[in-house]
């Protein structure tokens, strides 16, 4: 079982999960196996993995797609992973923080992420790859259900939301209980599955607006938009209400009840 063989290596090298690090490995096979199906790999692909740990999401990567490049922070998991595929060509570990990381240092262009990640750093984790001058094609991440949903906009929507579905279609692929985690955590996961769009939804160039104006919208999220958005752009509250009418959007919504196409046609109507 994949619990007894990873208690047996941490305590052969005498670690444990760090709780600064979010750290919970884990060690349900089939989850594991789900999560690696999902993305879909080739032996032409290239993958980031986000903080591999011990590795046994890894070895699962390293056998069916061309090249693995693992980030890992911790360095007291730096020569398990080294021992485990350092002999392998196809693999490639950079002791670092991936959100301190430009993804041309890796000097990759076509690349697919898959990870089990931290819950602590979903929302910087996508922004540091999707707003990338090269994003990957797919990202396969296990977070916690509740942003999972959020993301995919099951229970209503938030910033992480727009910003997700602004770069791509996220979908959830499965879930995944606490007990199958060493150590469990107390909350419920989600396999997500990204499939980036090979250009966004709002041009480049219109994108620091674009997310300016959808952060005014959230910035008191159990107001109506007719009061956070007037606030944010100096409108009195007649003007907000009228150009809200005119892309057909009530003006008593809340921002968790637009659609990205709804903030694109405010974003084409507005001087933000």
């Amino acid at each position: 079982m994949l619990l007894d063989d990873l208690k047996s290596l941490l305590q052969k090298r005498n670690l444990w999960a760090k709780k600064s690090l979010g750290q919970n490995f884990l060690v349900d096979a089939s989850a594991l196996d789900q999560i690696v199906r999902a993305a879909e790999l080739t032996p032409d692909d290239t993958v980031i993995e986000v903080g591999p740990g011990t590795g046994f999401l890894t070895e699962r990567l390293v056998e069916k797609a061309g090249k693995v490049i693992a980030i890992e922070k911790d360095s007291d998991m730096i020569p398990v992973l080294e021992e485990r595929f350092g002999a392998n060509s196809h693999f490639e570990l950079h002791h670092s923080d991936i959100l301190k990381i430009e993804n041309s240092k890796l000097k990759i262009q076509n690349y697919k992420v898959v990870a089990n990640i931290p819950y602590y750093i979903t929302s910087p984790l996508l922004k540091h790859f999707l707003q990338a001058e090269h994003r990957p094609s797919v990202m396969v991440l296990l977070v916690q259900k509740e942003v999972a949903e959020k993301i995919c906009g099951i229970t209503g929507k938030s910033m992480v939301t727009i910003q997700t579905q602004v770069f791509g279609n996220p979908e959830i692929i499965g879930f995944v209980p606490s007990s199958s985690f060493y150590p469990a955590p107390k909350v419920e996961s989600a396999i997500l599955k990204i499939n980036v769009f090979e250009e966004p939804l709002v041009p480049v160039d219109q994108l620091k607006d674009f997310f300016r104006l959808v952060g005014f919208g959230f910035s008191q999220k159990r107001k109506k938009l007719s009061n956070t958005l007037g606030a944010g752009l100096h409108l009195k509250p007649k003007e907000t209400r009228a150009v809200l009418k005119k892309v057909g959007i009530d003006p008593d919504l809340r921002a968790e009840n637009l659609e990205v196409g709804d903030w694109m046609r405010l974003k084409n109507t507005l001087t933000v």
